[in-house]
């Protein structure tokens, strides 16, 4: 890697924290450039480094990448966490995009208006319970991965036989959905095994630790910084 990664963006969660997450389960180390005035935004627009006026930014190995997709799947081709050919890469893709789909409600929670905020949770969780977590449970059950404890799972990971992206993003969604809804995934007795298994590597004990560049739940000064960095009105 030619210099340092450094990601620009707000402090807080949002697009940016799979990002962090990926980063660190592939031992990288970050600097961060968080945003929190109008001017800095403009700035990196005049400069043109953002190429669709928009954050994430991250640079590395000499480039200025932007659009979270990309920026994931570079990462992720670069530190092999993304299969190992065109098939492999295209169920992790599935995997991961179903992942994003759900995330991205979550996201969007902070900026909606208070009245609008239980039905919207109402939502995420149907769509989580009958949607989303039931094609992870589904696909770890026939690796095995049920056998609770037991070393008989054909492989421990979502994808072949080694450790990826759709993994990563797998466990940090579940992490998401039980700080709103602890015992959702009471239900889904293997991907709570699955969450287990991954909690241990050591790269996502360190992220997981007090301290670690991990990002807490935003919360209203998040929201209003990114009100303020892109001169939006609420």
């Amino acid at each position: 890697m030619s210099g340092k990664v450094v990601l620009t963006y707000f402090n807080g969660r949002g697009k940016m924290e799979s990002i962090r997450w990926l980063l660190a389960v592939a031992g990288v180390e970050f600097e961060e450039v968080n945003m929190t005035k109008h001017e800095e935004y403009v700035k990196l627009l005049s400069d043109g480094a953002l190429m669709f006026e928009q954050v994430p930014l991250v640079e590395i190995d000499g480039m200025k990448l932007v659009q979270t997709k990309a920026i994931l799947n570079y990462i992720a081709g670069k530190y092999n966490l993304y299969g190992n050919d065109l098939k492999e890469r295209v169920m992790i893709d599935m995997y991961s995009e179903g992942v994003r789909d759900l995330m991205e409600m979550i996201m969007m929670l902070p900026f909606i208006s208070p009245d609008a905020k239980k039905t919207k949770l109402e939502d995420i969780e149907r769509k989580a319970t009958s949607r989303y977590i039931p094609v992870f449970e589904k696909v770890l059950h026939a690796l095995g991965l049920g056998q609770l404890g037991r070393a008989l799972a054909s492989s421990q990971y979502l994808v072949g036989y080694q450790l990826s992206c759709a993994d990563v993003q797998l466990l940090e969604i579940t992490l998401m959905l039980e700080e709103k809804f602890p015992t959702i995934l009471s239900k889904f007795p293997v991907v709570k095994v699955f969450q287990g298994r991954m909690k241990s590597l050591p790269a996502i004990q360190k992220f997981l630790q007090p301290g670690s560049k991990r990002k807490p739940q935003p919360d209203d000064l998040y929201v209003k910084t990114v009100y303020e960095v892109f001169n939006f009105k609420h």
